[in-house]
């Protein structure tokens, strides 16, 4: 039988690295610096225990730093990322739906450390909602996907298309659309449209823009926003339009709701202006006055072993 091959795809150092000399520049309080400083401590420390324990394991694997990643990922059986959801969702931009990815939380959060420094600053680490495994359980997650103990699921991802022509990028999340400016406001319209061509009221809007969210994507701006989590498998997709400018009752109701799997987004943009952000604010798209923008589940899934699944 051919050896398992295994990328460990790795948050970098420098995300934490402040000097002692800059510090004191940078930061009032000398505890926010040991704090800091503490974080990347762990993360290394997390990034020695992985590999100690690859090591000893009868597969084939290569590190590499996430900002090192450019291709498509192929001619692996997992990717294994160490940091946090923000590394996973990185890793997603590369996988098409054959790869599985395992995330390992380096630095979780710590519920005594934030209440300690409650009245300094804010002292939370990372949430890794869709990170199965932290150092201390990796090594038995790992077996158990190994020895097909454990399975991953498959979560949606959302398609865009701008202008007919569907983008590379697929986001795990969300997707943001609006202005460049925070403050300028996002002119758009937009309709559900169903697989059988049936259609929802045309919705104009002038906003902050809008904000479409996958069923894993559900708990985090989504919900921030006032948006309700959804079942981590579901197909169906969540949308909101970001401080909305006032519409009567029957407009207002129609800026937040769902995008069943059986239906897409069709929305054209009317400010001079506009991106399109994949997961956050590093992978973009940019549109322009007139572009039209479909949007639906219908990318292909991403295989992720879940943490509730694999504990």
């Amino acid at each position: 039988m051919a050896r398992r091959k295994l990328l460990l795809l790795l948050k970098p150092f420098d995300v934490y690295q402040v000097t002692q000399s800059n510090a004191v520049s940078r930061f009032s309080n000398p505890r926010i610096f040991h704090y800091i400083d503490n974080r990347r401590k762990v993360h290394k420390e997390a990034i020695n225990v992985c590999q100690k324990i690859l090591q000893q394991k009868p597969i084939d694997w290569k590190p590499i730093f996430r900002n090192n990643l450019s291709q498509p990922i192929h001619n692996v059986d997992l990717v294994v990322t160490v940091g946090g959801d923000g590394t996973l969702l990185q890793a997603s931009h590369f996988l098409d739906d054959s790869i599985p990815v395992l995330g390992v939380n380096s630095d979780p959060t710590q519920a005594e450390e934030v209440e300690k420094f409650s009245n300094e600053f804010d002292a939370t680490r990372s949430t890794g909602y869709l990170c199965a495994a932290t150092v201390k359980n990796f090594e038995q997650v790992l077996d158990g996907f190994l020895e097909d103990q454990i399975v991953p699921s498959k979560l949606s991802r959302i398609s865009v298309s701008v202008n007919s022509k569907v983008l590379p990028t697929c986001a795990l999340n969300d997707i943001l659309i609006a202005h460049p400016c925070p403050a300028t406001v996002s002119r758009f319209s937009f309709k559900i449209r169903g697989d059988d061509e049936t259609c929802s009221p045309l919705v104009n809007c002038r906003s902050s823009g809008l904000r479409i969210s996958t069923a894993a994507g559900s708990t985090a701006a989504m919900h921030s926003a006032g948006g309700f989590p959804m079942p981590i498998l579901s197909r169906d997709l969540q949308y909101m339009v970001r401080e909305p400018i006032s519409q009567g009752p029957a407009i207002s109701r129609l800026m937040h709701g769902l995008i069943k799997s059986d239906q897409s987004m069709d929305a054209s943009w009317f400010s001079k202006k506009g991106f399109v952000y994949f997961d956050g604010s590093h992978v973009f798209h940019t549109i322009q006055n007139g572009d039209t923008i479909e949007i639906s589940s219908k990318a292909p899934v991403l295989q992720v072993v879940l943490p509730h699944l694999s504990t």
